[in-house]
């Protein structure tokens, strides 16, 4: 019993050596593969951090489209301008290559572009640079925006056409009498008014009509020897009577007097003490200056008469628009009493000189009056049909900046690309287009709105490279060495003052 009990008793200790070391392995297994399950969980969670770090990368951004330096991570407005913000592509491979590609030429503020820097950092007002890539400021002039910035800033264009020239002069003008249908009476004698016809300006006469009657001595005594004449003239019959009553006839004839009045006094054989003057022609009495009873003396002016069945227009042109004006051009003309007549007519006559005040060349029109509609010294608007001239390179007159001393036109080179062009200007046309001499090829695009502010780019651009030439000259100057000072001092020594002295004691 003794020996069982003491076996028995060994069972138990080695029975505890053995699940303690049982124990011990189950342990380690069981540390190793939680170890292995925490490093595959850390692996995972690295992965998925990196995958996660594209994804907010991806996340679209939002700018400006006037200032491209606002950037925000959600839709909203500008801070600046308020205007919209709108999304911006990111590629950040097409980014890095196109960095790699591209050289940077320098660094400039983003408030300020004429403050520029070697290397990026901090403008004046902390803000961070913004690089300006060589490519960006080829000829100093070339202007480059995005489709984005072009939109806001409303950029529109047009194609230079080459066509017909053609224009429609459009200017005022004035009715005048016909000079060529005007007349004056004027006695060729002395007299006095016995009777008037014609009592009143703007009577409308006829030709042939009686004017007034006029008693006048010398008139009296060329008819009494017209008389004598002609009474002897039947009972002399030789060349020197005929001689006679020729010149007394013409006599007659150069005082006025008409031809049926002298027939009158030959049937009658008694000199008449009154001599009616007729109007040479029909039209209206624009001046009246007889009287009844009045003194007259040889020269006096006592009617003036205007035939207007056919008028003048004095329309008045500018200098540059002479090129168009051609005689025997078609011209229409509209009255502001009467809208919607239409008067025809045709341009007779270019005056050869410019009015001195209004420095203007007077054109002369003329228009048929058979209704007498048109009065002197009505206003009128005037349109001359100008007759097409040869074809020519058009553009938009929008297009053109004019500075005075040029005329400048940007013209498009794709992907957002725009050219500052000299052009030289030709004629003004209608529907407000110019004719473009030299500087722009027929189907080149040029900007016909938003081309001030690219200009305004194109100076910016071309002096901060003026700043970077001058910049780059005074980097490329030579510096001056030792050796060279040393050559300068050897030859200041050379010059020096002593030699002049001893030449001067020597003559002395």
């Amino acid at each position: 019993m003794t020996g069982k009990k003491k076996q028995y008793a060994r069972h138990p200790l080695s029975l505890i050596i053995i699940t303690a070391v049982i124990t011990l392995i189950l342990g380690g297994v069981t540390a190793y593969f939680l170890g292995l399950l925490n490093t595959g969980q850390s692996t995972s969670n690295t992965d998925s951090i990196e995958l996660d770090t594209p994804q907010e990368s991806a996340t679209p951004l939002w700018t400006c489209g006037m200032h491209p330096w606002i950037i925000a991570e959600e839709p909203g407005l500008c801070p600046i301008c308020e205007m919209d913000l709108t999304p911006m592509k990111q590629d950040s491979s097409s980014a890095d290559q196109e960095s790699e590609e591209r050289k940077i030429l320098y660094w400039r503020a983003p408030m300020d572009p004429m403050e520029i820097y070697d290397a990026p950092g901090k403008s004046a007002m902390g803000m961070d640079l913004v690089p300006v890539y060589e490519d960006e400021v080829i000829g100093g002039v070339e202007v480059k925006i995005d489709p984005v910035t072009q939109q806001n800033m409303g950029i529109r264009t047009k194609t230079a056409q080459k066509i017909p020239l053609e224009r429609t002069i459009r200017t005022y003008g004035h009715v005048t009498y016909d000079e060529t249908r005007t007349t004056q009476i004027n006695p060729k004698f002395n007299g006095w008014i016995e009777k008037v016809h014609v009592d009143f300006t703007g009577q409308f006469v006829k030709n042939g009509s009686p004017l007034f009657d006029i008693y006048s001595p010398e008139l009296l005594t060329a008819q009494e020897e017209y008389l004598e004449v002609y009474k002897n003239i039947g009972r002399i019959k030789d060349n020197r009577s005929n001689d006679l009553l020729s010149s007394a006839l013409k006599r007659l004839l150069y005082w006025d007097v008409p031809m049926d009045q002298i027939r009158e006094i030959e049937k009658s054989g008694e000199a008449k003490k009154n001599i009616t003057i007729r109007s040479p022609f029909s039209g209206v009495v624009t001046v009246n200056n007889a009287v009844d009873g009045g003194s007259v003396k040889a020269g006096t002016l006592l009617y003036r008469i205007a035939d207007l069945s056919r008028v003048w227009v004095e329309a008045h042109i500018f200098e540059y628009e002479l090129p168009w004006i051609e005689l025997g051009q078609k011209t229409e003309m509209t009255l502001p009493y009467m809208p919607g007549k239409v008067f025809n007519g045709t341009v007779n006559y270019i005056y050869p000189y410019l009015q001195k005040k209004t420095r203007d060349v007077v054109i002369r029109l003329e228009f048929d009056n058979p209704n007498l509609e048109l009065k002197p010294d009505m206003y009128a608007d005037v349109r001359i049909k100008t007759s097409p001239k040869k074809e020519g390179i058009v553009v938009p007159s929008e297009a053109i900046i004019r500075s005075g001393e040029r005329n400048i036109v940007f013209v498009t080179r794709g992907q957002g690309k725009f050219t500052p062009r000299q052009v030289t200007l030709g004629l003004s046309l209608d529907n407000g287009m110019t004719q473009i001499l030299t500087g722009l090829a027929n189907g080149e695009e040029v900007v016909t709105s938003g081309q001030f502010l690219l200009d305004s780019e194109s100076k910016l651009k071309e002096a901060v490279q003026k700043m970077l030439e001058a910049k780059n000259e005074e980097k490329a100057q030579p510096e001056i060495t030792q050796d060279e000072d040393d050559f300068f001092s050897d030859m200041d020594s050379n010059n020096s003052t002593p030699e002049k002295d001893d030449f001067f004691s020597d003559m002395e």
